[in-house]
């Protein structure tokens, strides 16, 4: 049994990173609010992955204790690294009122009802214990249940897709609250597939900002993911769907009831560079910093496009703009 403790004085919450993770079978890990051990989180020897490494989802305390328990006769077969700390000033846990903006459409209303399955395939995810962006679990044309998470390549900084932490059907349960939701359901880990895109959100953007991770296990049947369906045609669509968590909050919905148009990035000249779709204002909702990496979504009910960024806000008519999936196959 080995124990260490984890103390940053005033932190809303913790996460911590293992660069070198690897447990026997008779392996567990375990990491609980000092004051609190029924509320942790567990790891084992299922946990271990290709890529080696464990990044943990958040937990709401500044006092963590970290529980390494295995047989001895198993004991140098552990490999097991603490690499990174996460300290949390806001997002999880704290009662703050810079939550989601009010004009925001929380999923559970009855506009979201149309669109439950693609509602289901949404996720929040964080890399690096830190960057908190939107992705869409995609089908594929082997209909194999394989887990390739589409989301966009500036929301990684630069960080491994090892350290991805996705939370599943944070949302709200009534029409309007924008807060309260659960987040129990939960995986972590993941592989990069594919990539096209500076992952520094203030660079000059030519590319369709792509970032495909392969998550490392299927989400499990508990938590009711779904598959979204994609489409690659090149025609915009008629009409548009966005599916967001809006600073890292509660799942919403976005309407924009007219054609979206192809552009160049922030571009208004159709076609441009071609790279992009344009969504000229919404007429329901908006998105935020957090809905980076959002599907945008078809009358067809599938996706064409994921969020590189625009200037959309509530009171305001701005203009997004989604990496087109027409385009994010070819030479990214």
């Amino acid at each position: 049994l080995w124990r260490l403790r984890v103390t940053v004085p005033g932190a809303l919450s913790l996460n911590l990173g293992f660069v070198r993770y690897r447990l026997p079978a008779s392996g567990r890990l375990a990491l609980y609010p000092a004051d609190r051990p029924a509320d942790g989180l567990v790891f084992d020897a299922a946990d271990n992955a290709d890529h080696g490494e464990l990044c943990t989802p958040v937990l709401l305390t500044d006092d963590l204790v970290v529980e390494l328990v295995v047989d001895a006769a198993e004991r140098r077969l552990v490999d097991l690294e603490l690499g990174r700390v996460g300290r949390g000033y806001r997002l999880f846990g704290e009662d703050r009122t810079d939550k989601a903006d009010a004009c925001n459409r929380d999923v559970i209303c009855p506009e979201g009802d149309p669109w439950r399955s693609e509602i289901a395939a949404v996720g929040r995810f964080h890399y690096g214990g830190s960057k908190i962006c939107t992705g869409t679990l995609l089908n594929n044309t082997s209909l194999d249940r394989r887990p390739l998470f589409l989301s966009a390549a500036h929301c990684t900084d630069g960080v491994a897709a090892t350290s991805v932490v996705v939370y599943w059907n944070f949302e709200s349960p009534n029409c309007g609250d924008l807060g309260d939701g659960n987040e129990d359901d939960v995986q972590s880990g993941g592989t990069i597939r594919a990539q096209w895109g500076d992952p520094d959100p203030q660079a000059p953007i030519v590319t369709s900002d792509l970032l495909l991770v392969e998550l490392d296990d299927v989400p499990p049947p508990a938590y009711a993911v779904a598959y979204a369906g994609w489409n690659r045609q090149e025609e915009p669509p008629t009409s548009a769907v966005c599916i967001h968590h809006p600073t890292g909050d509660e799942k919403c919905i976005s309407f924009e009831d007219d054609p979206v148009t192809v552009t160049s990035y922030v571009g208004d000249v159709s076609p441009g560079d071609g790279n992009h779709l344009r969504v000229d204002d919404w007429d329901l909702g908006t998105t935020q910093v957090g809905s980076s990496g959002s599907g945008l979504f078809g009358p067809d009910h599938r996706l064409v496009g994921t969020l590189r960024g625009g200037y959309a806000a509530c009171g305001n008519d701005e203009p997004d703009w989604y990496g087109r999936l027409f385009d994010q196959w070819e030479g990214g």
